[in-house]
């Protein structure tokens, strides 16, 4: 009989933590576009390592969220939805880049400020977008570039 009562208190206990957490993360920042957000779209040439749900940083600040990422089959880019905070004004000049947080580390999004006095309205386009750089990619230049220095080392 005790062991029955320890099984129901256990699977209430459960259930209880999961309807916390369920409850937190529908009240967390970046899950629903609330009031306190306004929306930005971008095409990106690679969104790698981005998500919908990851951070949009500003000065290295979270600010918004990814809520969209769909592909475009006319420009075959990756057409990206963002919210950031009303308080955050974004320059019509601002670059929207795809950034990594170190060799091992996440992708996320950041914004670079540009210096135009005119500020993006919500549902704009930020126009100067950097893709995501593939590593892989990246390390084989590095690769080819240095094994091509050393044949040429050797003097005629």
């Amino acid at each position: 009989m005790a062991e029955n009562v320890t099984e129901v208190l256990t699977g209430a206990g459960v259930l209880a933590a999961a309807l916390g957490f369920l409850v937190y993360a529908s009240n967390g920042e970046g899950l629903t576009r609330g009031a306190d957000s306004y929306e930005l779209t971008a095409s990106f040439r690679s969104v790698e390592g981005i998500t919908v749900g990851t951070d949009v940083r500003l000065a290295g600040v979270k600010i918004g969220t990814v809520t969209e990422l769909a592909l475009n089959p006319q420009t075959f880019f990756a057409d990206a939805k963002v919210t950031v905070r009303k308080d955050v004004v974004v320059p019509e000049d601002s670059t929207i880049v795809v950034a990594s947080e170190g060799l091992l580390g996440g992708a996320f999004v950041e914004i670079l400020p540009g210096g135009s006095p005119m500020n993006l309205e919500p549902g704009a386009e930020i126009e100067d977008t950097q893709g995501a750089v593939s590593m892989i990619a990246l390390m084989m230049k590095f690769v080819g570039a240095a094994s091509g220095d050393s044949t040429e080392t050797a003097a005629p």
